[in-house]
């Protein structure tokens, strides 16, 4: 156990499998923060449940706040512990038995310690694949991890990773700043990653994965000859991702002019394209992802508006229980 960590959970509706999947997250630090975003009251009997273990902290958010305000509360609790460290982790992801200790050596092999923002995990998706700087088709790293270090190294230099499974030190969170409570979900890791690169802090990401995770809830098809997956992520993430993309794209993407907002209207064609040949509710997903696009070119930030439609065919399709958990993760996409 690593006394000097403790584990921030943001949790939406968490399913019965939280307790076990915490079970394993408690045996590696000293105490673990949950922050519940507008649970159901069942779904908060059980997190009571879970949280008479005295190294648990409970913290209920009346409504879904968005993951980044939820990461910053725990964020806040873990410093009032005086914990060194804050490891962010998503309510479904499984992490191995020597995660903390893992990140921790990678931490400590990096040679410039002072200037180290975030150490990030790598996982394998629960839809089979495996998700780990060493595999070339990594894509948890949102570009890559760019593999510059030697094969002895037990990390390598990544341009961002993901928000579950990422170690913190949080004297080097203290001068990055909180996460951006704006974006409210998708990429709230990215824009902190960019925030810390740009004030001269690295990010780096574990070659081994440590975890098991899930990228939404992915489906594979078969398309004339090859296999493609997509995440069927409901249309408020759908949304989110638009919106957010186009906001880094604009801030971070150092494109010349409006191009910023060319280059996501491209992104945003091509997710559409994806949505209308593989997911259901196509019409609420689309309209969500156009949303998306326009709020973000106009810098509309914060929760979704509901500008649903009592019916037609733009009412959104009712959610399953794998979706409404999916729209709570706080890094896939």
């Amino acid at each position: 156990m690593s006394a000097d960590v403790c584990a921030v959970l943001v949790t939406y509706h968490p399913d019965a499998a939280f307790a076990a999947q915490l079970g394993g997250v408690l045996r590696q630090v000293g105490a673990v923060i949950i922050v519940d975003n507008g649970s159901t009251e069942i779904e908060r009997r059980m997190l009571r449940g879970i949280a008479a273990d005295p190294a648990v902290e409970l913290v209920f958010n009346a409504e879904n706040l968005g993951v980044a305000r939820g990461l910053n509360i725990g964020i806040q609790r873990a410093l009032a512990r005086a914990s060194r460290w804050a490891l962010l982790l998503d309510q479904d992801s499984r992490i191995d038995e020597d995660m903390v200790p893992t990140l921790l050596a990678a931490y400590a092999a990096f040679p410039d310690r002072e200037r180290l923002a975030i150490i990030g995990s790598g996982f394998r998706e629960t839809c089979g694949h495996s998700q780990g700087p060493a595999d070339r088709a990594v894509r948890n790293s949102r570009g890559g991890a760019a593999d510059r270090e030697g094969p002895g190294e037990p990390w390598v230099i990544a341009e961002s990773v993901i928000t579950s499974g990422s170690l913190l030190p949080l004297a080097t969170h203290a001068l990055v700043g909180p996460f951006r409570e704006e974006f409210f979900i998708d990429y709230v890791d990215i824009d902190y990653c960019l925030r810390a690169r740009a004030k001269g802090y690295q990010i780096i990401q574990t070659r081994q994965p440590l975890m098991s995770h899930a990228i939404g809830a992915p489906t594979q098809h078969r398309w004339l000859w090859m296999n493609k997956w997509t995440t069927n992520h409901p249309a408020d993430r759908r949304y989110y991702f638009a919106r957010n993309g186009t906001v880094v794209l604009r801030e971070y993407g150092g494109y010349a002019a409006g191009l910023w907002a060319l280059k996501s209207l491209s992104r945003c064609l091509r997710l559409c394209k994806r949505i209308a040949l593989y997911e259901n509710g196509k019409a609420g997903k689309i309209a969500a992802v156009a949303l998306g696009l326009w709020d973000g070119i106009r810098g509309n930030m914060g929760p979704r508006r509901q500008r649903r439609a009592a019916s037609g065919p733009d009412a959104p399709v009712p959610a399953s229980t794998r979706e409404r958990q999916a729209a709570g993760r706080s890094g896939d996409t």
